[in-house]
């Protein structure tokens, strides 16, 4: 407060400025603030729930031309008769059911289905087991040695199928077959010349061989990769414990893992049940049919014998039957997150 030479008090020229100062503390907002929120006249942007389906909608096109309308070809197929005579004349008569009652009422088509669901759950188990211990290895193993035993299961992932028929047809080949020569040189008698692909038992035998050898891969990196998300925690706490690895692996791993088992198990046995190259590269399905599997005699009947509407059913009740593992796979995942 100053008092002037009339004795007047001029405070609130004193505090004005005061005020004014704590006015200008907050500075007022651009000018162009709401401008620049405004988008362009010119441009209209997309709803928001439309912009998803838009980016999806190339793959959807591209499954529908590429699987479903095959799909739906060969079940039309599957109701018409088309032999050799009708391929001819190119006709297409439709015969209802007919197929499939033939099929169902048939021995040799109920053999194969055995056969097919025998050699899937054989294949399954091994891929599995083995997988899973050379995953664990992985996880034990330092980094030099890790690399390498990685780079190896991936060279074997990644050779073509075809390729590693031949290098198998090549291994157990009657005359200069490297099998043949190894059990000479170890003392069995009875494999000179020994025909491996004489019994259909043997011919699984191989197939097996080669089916576990290119699928241990996928289970076995996939299994380390899951291992490094369990904690380290654990497995001490296990050790204090005194548990044994066995009682470690379904105390601790099994439990933290259990999705990944279930997800790879599911995803063999889909991969084995249709697996074709294999078994037909590597000796037709032969000897005397012994060895088809469902995608096999599917193609054998379809191309070879020229039953293309029975070829058809064969491959839609395939695919009914994978439909039915698919479901069961299904529900335990629902049951599992109900118990979560």
């Amino acid at each position: 407060m100053t008092v002037d030479s009339q004795g007047t008090a001029t405070a609130g020229s004193q505090d004005a400025p005061g005020r004014a100062a704590g006015k200008s503390q907050t500075p007022p907002p651009p000018s162009g603030a709401k401008e620049a929120l405004q988008p362009s006249r010119g441009r209209r942007s997309l709803p928001g729930g439309l912009l998803p389906y838009l980016l999806v909608t190339p793959a959807l096109l591209s499954m529908a031309v590429l699987l479903l309308y095959p799909l739906i070809s060969n079940l039309i197929l599957s109701f018409q008769s088309v032999n050799r005579r009708e391929l001819i004349r190119r006709e297409t008569p439709w015969v209802g059911f007919d197929n499939y009652t033939e099929l169902l009422g048939n021995s040799e088509f109920w053999t194969v289905v055995v056969r097919s669901v025998a050699f899937t759950a054989a294949n399954v188990a091994l891929i599995m087991a083995i997988g899973t211990g050379i995953g664990l290895l992985l996880n034990r193993l330092g980094k030099k040695m890790r690399l390498v035993l990685s780079l190896a299961l991936a060279f074997a992932w990644a050779m073509p199928i075809v390729a590693s028929v031949t290098v198998f047809q090549w291994l157990f080949d009657e005359q200069f077959g490297v099998v043949n020569w190894l059990m000479r040189t170890l003392g069995f008698s009875g494999y000179e010349q020994h025909n491996w692909f004489e019994t259909g038992f043997s011919t699984f035998v191989i197939i097996t061989v080669l089916v576990v050898w290119g699928s241990v891969p996928f289970v076995a990196l996939n299994m380390y990769a899951g291992l490094t998300t369990v904690g380290t925690e654990l497995y001490e706490a296990a050790r204090m414990d005194g548990a044994s690895g066995w009682r470690t692996f379904w105390a601790v791993v099994f439990p933290n893992l259990k999705p990944f088992f279930m997800i790879t198990t599911f995803l063999e046995v889909i991969w084995v049940f249709k697996a074709f190259t294999q078994v037909y590269a590597m000796n037709a399905g032969g000897p005397d049919r012994t060895t088809e599997t469902l995608p096999v005699f599917a193609y054998i009947e379809g191309m070879s014998q020229q039953h293309y509407g029975v070829a058809a059913a064969i491959s839609i009740l395939t695919i009914v039957m994978l439909l039915v593992a698919m479901s069961f796979y299904f529900r335990l995942i629902l049951k599992q997150e109900d118990e979560q």
